[in-house]
């Protein structure tokens, strides 16, 4: 048997500054919400694979986020890390409805 998906109004697209990220926490789950340049939002796992930098406070470029501990470059779209460094962060489905964003768990 499947698991049920969960989907949570985490805030509205107005209210969401380009460029910039947002603490949302969900039952266990803290994660970092970004709202791209590009219109797009994101959502990964808010702690960096190598010391654990809260990566909502990173610096956003393209498709990627810093982390403000030591400047590993981690992708929003798929978790990954850039090479020469390893490692993967969860990242979590993010949908757009009438004004407001849901991330689906």
């Amino acid at each position: 048997m499947g698991k049920t998906l969960q989907k949570i109004k985490v805030s509205k697209v107005n209210e969401m500054p380009k460029k910039l990220g947002k603490t949302v926490t969900i039952g266990s789950h803290e994660i970092a919400l970004f709202h791209l340049a590009n219109g797009e939002f994101r959502a990964i796992e808010n702690r960096c694979p190598h010391k654990g930098g809260v990566l909502v406070e990173g610096i956003v470029s393209g498709d990627h986020v810093f982390c403000p501990m030591h400047d590993w470059k981690i992708s929003v779209k798929n978790g990954e890390v850039q090479k020469p460094d390893n490692g993967c962060v969860k990242t979590f489905n993010v949908e757009i409805e009438d004004g407001n964003v849901y991330i689906v768990l």
